[in-house]
């Protein structure tokens, strides 16, 4: 019985530390690597670090339309999935005629 009883503590301890291991991976914040800035990105990585970014968004269309032109530009996207755009100044910085942000 006690051996059943060590075999169940042991397994869910192990899918505890599995399942800490993979939430750290998707952590969306990994400004410590240096992926990221101004000219971090070649133009062939945009579209994915666009649906990355427009993952979790409801207005998935034109939020990957505006992402993936402002990432031609400035060659570069935030980390997550929402705001860090101080990371990217030119992301940041490029606004619509009404001076609203253009890119998400």
């Amino acid at each position: 019985m006690s051996k059943l009883a060590c075999l169940l503590l042991l397994a869910l301890l192990s899918i505890s530390m599995v399942a800490t291991t993979v939430m750290a991976k998707e952590s969306q914040y990994h400004l410590d690597s240096g992926n990221y800035g101004p000219g971090s990105l070649k133009s062939y990585q945009c579209p994915s670090q666009c649906t990355r970014r427009c993952s979790r968004t409801q207005y998935r269309k034109p939020c990957m339309f505006f992402c993936q032109k402002c990432c031609a530009k400035c060659l570069c996207v935030p980390p997550g999935y929402y705001g860090n755009k101080s990371v990217c100044p030119c992301y940041n910085n490029w606004k619509t005629k009404r001076g609203g942000p253009k890119c998400p």
